[in-house]
């Protein structure tokens, strides 16, 4: 019994100092250790022998498996030292060449265009808040006053998973979770990643977008207004930016406007990212539905509040004159090193 084993240890020695590349090393340690191998067939086949010779002979086989492990390790090494002695020989090394150096990492232009946001808002008294990015129906479409048969909530147009949870949408999901802490008033902004099937020279399937709420006792469209001027207006540096407020339609605000500005890639003249009309949709906004409020447990009698939201990325690509959002999640450093 232990004569076999010691032959079959010592063929494996033998096959094992023969192999001279290491692929052909893991088809070997296959061969004389893989389910179809020798002494994997001995172990299944304990159930034949007596019961108390069970025990010794396993034992022995295994013992007999750790000796066949050691020497591949052995011989894996060997090999492994002898590629790199191999490599190193053939290479050479010119010391008289000038060093590459080492680079000097930077933000990302999304990350820089959220920051200069976040900036804004918080001069202006607004706190930062953050939610999950997996949500449930409710606060991703119900609480907000989405119907039932709105196309935002299409297959094409929202990721699901099986458990009827999602991928958010919008990070408007995190105002209703605010004001559902009850602390009013309130003044804040929500920033963060958001999904949705979408794909083209302005949109992607991951994007990061941003959304504002203030809720108190006078908020009114005009104050919106106001806020939203001056801050397209510090974050282009322009105080003539051209900018206009078209009445809109949203299941969460009532009134609803969205705010162009004009196209800084063509100064609107037309061109393909504004689609040749010369000004670019950048956010939406509105005073925040009644429905929306009473969902949240808020005081119709005494809060109202005005709502907005807008895509960071669509701002970074404004700010920067990128032709493509898709090129800034590329990971180009020939691009990114611009920035």
């Amino acid at each position: 019994m232990a004569a076999d084993l010691q032959v079959i240890i010592d063929d494996a020695a033998q096959a094992v100092a023969d192999v001279r590349r290491l692929t052909d090393l893991d088809q070997l340690r296959s061969n004389l250790l893989g389910k179809k191998s020798i002494l994997s067939t001995q172990l299944r086949d304990l159930v034949q022998l007596p019961e108390e010779e069970r025990p010794r002979r396993g034992q022995a086989v295994n013992q007999a498996k750790r000796q066949i492990e050691e020497l591949i390790k052995e011989r894996s090494e060997y090999l492994k030292k002898q590629e790199v002695h191999k490599q190193l020989s053939s290479e050479s090394i010119d010391v008289s060449l000038v060093g590459r150096g080492q680079g000097i990492g930077n933000l990302h232009p999304v990350t820089k265009t959220r920051e200069r946001i976040e900036n804004f808002f918080k001069s202006v008294g607004f706190t930062v808040a953050e939610g999950p990015e997996i949500e449930d129906d409710y606060h991703n479409f119900e609480a907000l006053n989405i119907p039932a048969n709105h196309p935002a909530r299409a297959l094409h147009d929202t990721f699901y998973f099986l458990d009827g949870l999602l991928l958010r949408t919008h990070t408007s999901t995190v105002q209703i979770r605010a004001m559902q802490q009850g602390k009013l008033p309130l003044r804040m902004i929500a920033s963060g990643r958001v999904y949705r099937c979408d794909s083209d020279v302005s949109h992607t399937p991951m994007f990061h977008q941003l959304e504002g709420l203030l809720l108190d006792e006078v908020a009114n469209f005009s104050e919106l207004k106001g806020l939203l001027t001056k801050f397209l207006q510090l974050f282009f540096e322009k105080s003539d930016l051209i900018i206009r407020f078209r009445a809109a339609y949203f299941p969460f605000t009532e009134p609803s406007a969205e705010v162009d500005i004009q196209c800084t890639i063509c100064l609107g003249s037309g061109c393909r990212v504004c689609s040749g009309t010369g000004y670019i949709e950048i956010l939406g906004c509105g005073m925040v539905h009644p429905h929306v409020l009473e969902r949240a447990g808020v005081s119709l009698e005494k809060y109202q509040g005005y709502a907005f939201g807008l895509g960071i990325d669509r701002l970074a690509m404004l700010r920067y004159a990128i032709p493509d959002l898709r090129i800034m999640f590329e990971n180009d450093c020939r691009f990114l090193e611009q920035f």
